[in-house]
């Protein structure tokens, strides 16, 4: 565990030095949380690239993260330098004289981060009798990634190559993986370098929403109310723990503390499909749990420049530190600082498609809007785009070149989402509970109220600094231009599919909701500060929009699930194959997400289909092939050589899904025997 924070610390050091370069004027803890995933972001990239050309190792891991401490130098020169200590002086004054409002602010920061670790801690756990997951949803997931961290540690998986559909290009966004098997190159544990990585990117995600609320809204509660309204999202679910609580024999406690089911997501029809965002994305989805807090530290710059209307200016231009003049003039010379700025957090937003790919597209539709609603600002969006093209493009060329993956199937008309037969405005309500009302309710709030403070509460030092607002757009539209992006993704995720199973559009949706957070947060804000009635109503808002999802991740933290993925005979395989088998061994095993390969960082010709699918790969020869070869016979042979075999693994998966012809592989050398697993050498 030592090893993992060192390391999340180090990582976050480099990041906070970046910071300096496009935001002037950010908390020291927001510039830790944004350190935190810039620097995951550049060990990660950083670390494929040198892996791709001498493999992961502990001195390939140790290069990047040099590389990723570099923009610590930054802290050295003048301006930067009297920054970051006028930063350490705020944090320090803000920890000294303690008073209600420091002790709040802590005990909201610390609930969270305790919260986190509970929560997180249940993603993966081993007994003796084998690897457990503790998350409902994870049952699939946690072997997936397993395998692709394993793949880089034990498989020599450079250039990464699908672990799951041999001799396909590992096209699926690895860098959140690629991350925990570089930290375990320095001796951090599997489990424990997941769980730091999840809870320090979970807590960045938390510190960087509330600061993007702020911004946009400039509402202190609004901002608080956010992250939780995030991370214990669901919908009208409650209403039936209660009718199930009332239903079963046993004392409310009793029933609390082991509760049999999820109350945001289901799989029977007209179950609750949105899901909690803990239970059904963060903790399944780390690619997500990256992602998202960049994607949204990159629309905090597009948010600056977009509600900035001095003319020559970009918001952040002209951040000056004292007499060290423009600051980005250090690095860029004679380049307008605006476009400088915007140049670099193009660069950020281009590490996306190997990081959360989704996210890279949502930013892509946000700055398509923003553009045309602000063309006086072309220049600072075509050098975004710039910046974005100089990093994403080689990095989807590479990713598209010799992937299985049909792009085809990532589009087609769907009308409804996962709504399937259920009325679609129903749908949405029982899924999402108050939040669309509490959305266009802060949306009138906003326009009639006449908000438009657009740079957190600091209104006056905003109009100092970027000049008199233009009066071709009201500062309370501002916000609600912002925000068309953001329904537009919505609208869109409801007409189409852009993905082969459609439920992951809420991959997409994801970002309508933390684009709607601002807005129904600020609704609940301003019902909370009318006296009486106002305050009630508030309270009864903010818990229909958090109490099912609460009930999803206490189910989580609690430890009330323990689903099994590998028995300890598979463990104790997985370990015997890694002897026996070369990093880049193929094995044959059934078409299924928990084969005990996966716990070798071997290549499986094939595993689940579910997962395969998903991604646009079409497995349906593989899997007919698999079939065919574990019936044995002369086919058998024939197909063994075809696909370059070298291992058959007969388990369980095996016997209760393909059948195997036993005794026909009887005759092969056993490579490994543990009660039901047996492993034969074929090649």
């Amino acid at each position: 565990m030592f090893v993992s924070l060192a390391l999340i610390l180090l990582i976050a050091t480099g990041g906070i030095a970046l910071t300096y370069l496009f935001e002037s004027d950010e908390p020291l803890l927001w510039r830790f949380a944004a350190g935190t995933i810039i620097g995951s972001a550049i060990f990660g990239t950083v670390s494929f690239l040198i892996a791709m050309a001498v493999g992961l190792s502990t001195v390939s891991a140790a290069a990047a993260l040099v590389i990723t401490l570099l923009p610590v130098l930054l802290l050295y020169r003048g301006p930067y330098r009297k920054q970051f200590d006028l930063d350490r002086a705020r944090a320090k004054g803000k920890m000294q004289s303690a008073t209600t409002d420091k002790m709040v602010r802590f005990l909201y920061y610390a609930s969270f981060l305790l919260l986190f670790c509970f929560f997180f801690s249940q993603a993966m756990f081993e007994t003796e009798e084998g690897i457990f997951t503790g998350a409902s949803n994870n049952l699939g997931d946690l072997p997936y990634h397993l395998g692709a961290i394993l793949s880089f540690t034990d498989g020599a998986n450079f250039p990464p190559e699908n672990p799951s559909f041999a001799g396909a290009k590992f096209s699926y966004p690895f860098i959140a993986d690629l991350l925990t098997a570089a930290f375990m190159q320095f001796g951090a544990g599997l489990r424990q370098a997941m769980f730091v990585q999840n809870v320090a990117w979970a807590f960045a995600l938390l510190v960087i929403l509330e600061r993007f609320v702020f911004r946009l809204v400039g509402d202190r509660l609004a901002s608080k109310l956010a992250p939780a309204l995030l991370f214990f999202s669901g919908g009208l679910g409650f209403i039936w723990f209660f009718g199930d609580l009332a239903a079963q024999s046993k004392g409310v406690l009793d029933y609390i503390f082991a509760l049999p089911k999820d109350y945001t997501i289901g799989h029977e029809p007209g179950a609750f499909r949105w899901g909690n965002s803990l239970t059904t994305l963060f903790i399944t989805q780390r690619s997500l749990l990256l992602g998202m807090p960049l994607t949204l530290i990159v629309l905090g710059v597009l948010w600056r420049t977009f509600n900035t209307e001095a003319a020559g200016s970009s918001g952040v231009e002209q951040a000056k530190v004292g007499k060290g003049g423009d600051r980005t003039s250090l690095l860029f010379g004679r380049i307008p600082s605006g476009l400088a700025v915007m140049f670099l957090t193009g660069m950020l937003a281009g590490m996306l498609p190997l990081i959360h790919l989704h996210s890279l597209g949502v930013l892509f539709i946000i700055t398509a809007f923003l553009f045309f609603f602000r063309l006086d600002r072309w220049r600072e969006w075509i050098s975004f785009g710039a910046g974005v093209c100089l990093v994403a493009v080689p990095q989807l060329a590479w990713s598209m070149t010799g992937s299985a993956t049909e792009t085809a199937k990532f589009f087609d008309w769907h009308f409804g989402w996962d709504s399937q037969n259920t009325n679609i405005v129903w749908f949405w309500l029982k899924n999402t509970g108050l939040l669309i009302p509490l959305v266009i309710f802060g949306c009138a709030l906003y326009w009639y109220g006449g908000k438009g403070k657009g740079e957190g509460s600091d209104k006056a030092r905003s109009k100092k600094r970027e000049g008199q607002m233009a009066e071709a757009v009201r500062p309370s539209a501002k916000l609600l231009m912002f925000y068309i992006p953001f329904v537009f993704l919505f609208l869109i995720s409801n007409v189409a599919k852009f993905a082969p199973w459609e439920w992951d559009n809420i991959k997409i949706l994801i970002y309508w909701l933390v684009g709607s957070l601002p807005l129904a947060a600020l609704a609940i804000s301003w019902l909370w500060r009318n006296a009486g009635v106002g305050k009630a109503a508030a309270v009864v808002c903010t818990i229909i929009l958090v109490f099912s999802g609460a009930l999803d991740v206490w189910r989580t933290a609690a430890g009330a699930v323990k689903m099994g993925v590998f028995d300890a005979d598979a463990v104790k395989a997985a370990n015997r194959m890694k002897l026996i088998a070369e990093p880049k061994a193929l094995f044959l095993n059934a078409p299924t997400y928990k084969s005990a390969v996966v716990l070798t960082g071997r290549r499986s010709l094939m595993r689940y289909p579910g997962h395969l699918g998903s991604h646009g790969i079409d497995y349906g020869e593989r899997e007919r092939d698999i079939k065919t070869m574990y019936a044995g016979g002369p086919a058998a042979e024939e197909l063994m050589r075809k696909y370059g075999i070298d291992f058959v693994l007969i388990s369980p998966e095996e016997r209760s899904s393909v059948r195997p012809n036993e005794p026909y592989f009887a005759k092969y050398p056993v490579a490994a025997d543990f009660g039901q697993y047996q492993v034969y050498r074929v090649k």
